[in-house]
């Protein structure tokens, strides 16, 4: 297949771009490299330095390539940010989305695999772990974006027989996550430790996440290029940590010996984002592979390495 993933240069990109490589596929990138990184980039892939809100540009690049699927990752990625400048994050997150699908549909592309947040669209999860059809409460703007980009994507299957598969991933981390970036706790943590340098935990450390290795969300990708035609499906472990753990397994990995500093509890974010994943396994054929102690070892030698 002729493949390409925006957002190719970023962390769960990239991991993605090469195992499409590995496995024969075509692939070009579209990344402008705010948040992407050239080390990331696959030297067998194809370059675009583009940003996903450039319709000129996306445009001429759909009608020299002729993508048969579209791997969208491209994003602001930053909740809090979304939630300082929601103007900033709906003209890339949503104006970008739009031009992708403009393009997809003036190009004749067969589907396209989107990157949305289960992490954020679902709000505070009880209980019981949110599926698929469960009521949407995204309580940033960040979420509303990518859930407004989930309608949008079903609106122009319906009009224009767009093929698609909408992946809601949990908090993904693993080799590439930015240690300075606007996002993942782990990778940031990481970073703290392996400076010696100090780490900090906003509110009380008991907040509960889904941490999924990116190598999983890989695995998913490239399934849904033949499956899961025109689905919703929640990519994640079902599994939860906290974020007082996250820091004690990383201490112990690292050999970090200083305490957490705690700061106050940032607006926008959840006490507890869990995925059900009971979908993925019945039309994906997917689950995950990599416990998470495993994970975050695996995360912190390549970082040490790095």
């Amino acid at each position: 297949m002729k493949i390409l993933v925006t957002g190719g240069a970023g962390f769960i990109g990239s991991n993605i771009v090469d195992e499409l490589i590995a496995k024969k596929h075509k692939v070009a990138i579209v990344d402008n490299l705010a948040t992407g990184n050239v080390k990331n980039i696959n030297k067998k892939a194809k370059f675009y330095k583009v940003s996903v809100c450039d319709k000129k540009k996306i445009d001429e690049i759909f009608k020299k390539e002729k993508f048969d699927v579209v791997i969208h990752h491209a994003a602001q990625l930053d909740v809090r940010k979304s939630v300082a400048d929601p103007c900033f994050d709906a003209d890339v997150n949503i104006k970008g989305a739009l031009n992708i699908l403009e393009a997809c549909k003036n190009t004749k592309v067969k589907k396209i695999i989107f990157a949305s947040s289960g992490g954020t669209i679902y709000g505070e999860c009880g209980s019981k772990a949110p599926d698929e059809k469960s009521f949407e409460n995204p309580l940033s703007p960040y979420g509303v974006a990518k859930l407004s980009v989930e309608h949008y994507i079903k609106c122009y299957a319906s009009l224009y027989g767009l093929k698609y598969t909408i992946l809601r991933y949990a908090n993904v981390y693993g080799p590439r996550q930015d240690v300075n970036g606007e996002a993942g706790v782990v990778a940031i943590f990481i970073g703290k430790m392996t400076s010696n340098s100090d780490a900090f935990i906003f509110g009380d450390g008991k907040q509960l996440r889904d941490y999924v290795y990116v190598k999983d969300v890989v695995d998913a990708n490239v399934k849904a290029l033949t499956k899961a035609n025109n689905e919703v499906v929640n990519i994640g472990t079902q599994k939860t940590f906290s974020v007082n753990d996250l820091f004690k397994a990383l201490a112990k990995i690292t050999g970090y010996q200083k305490k957490a500093i705690y700061k106050p509890k940032r607006n926008g974010e959840l006490l507890k984002s869990v995925l059900n994943i009971s979908k993925a396994k019945k039309v994906l054929g997917w689950q995950p592979k990599i416990k998470i102690l495993n994970g975050l070892e695996a995360t912190v030698k390549y970082f040490k390495e790095k």
